[in-house]
């Protein structure tokens, strides 16, 4: 059981690292096509087939019912993130969000 939960934690991971990388590939100048083509977005869309090969391992052993709702972690690492390396906005309101839905992760896992 314990290889699922690691798969499911590495697709958390894969599809955290490919939003980094398509919100890097969306900053600058130039068009829709440029930012297509730039390789942080590539390389990010590529993240996101990954984490869904990890997920579908994921599944096999995990209800899904406890798998989604456990991806949800990867909101909490996006905004701190997006805080950080982005200049994003993280109030008190967000970090109530954060608190909330850290408590759910944590209290469907602990139901698996």
């Amino acid at each position: 059981m314990t290889l699922y939960w690691l798969a499911l934690v590495a697709a958390i991971c894969t599809s955290l690292g490919g939003q980094v990388l398509l919100k890097a590939g969306a900053m600058g100048e130039g068009d829709f096509f440029t930012q297509v083509f730039r390789p942080a977005t590539i390389i990010g869309l590529m993240a996101y087939g990954g984490a869904a090969f990890l997920y579908i391992i994921a599944l096999r052993r995990i209800p899904m019912s406890v798998a989604l709702p456990c991806t949800a972690a990867s909101y909490v690492a996006v905004a701190v993130i997006g805080h950080f390396m982005f200049g994003e906005a993280l109030g008190a309101q967000k970090l109530a969000a954060i608190a909330l839905i850290c408590g759910g992760v944590l209290l469907l896992a602990a139901a698996a």
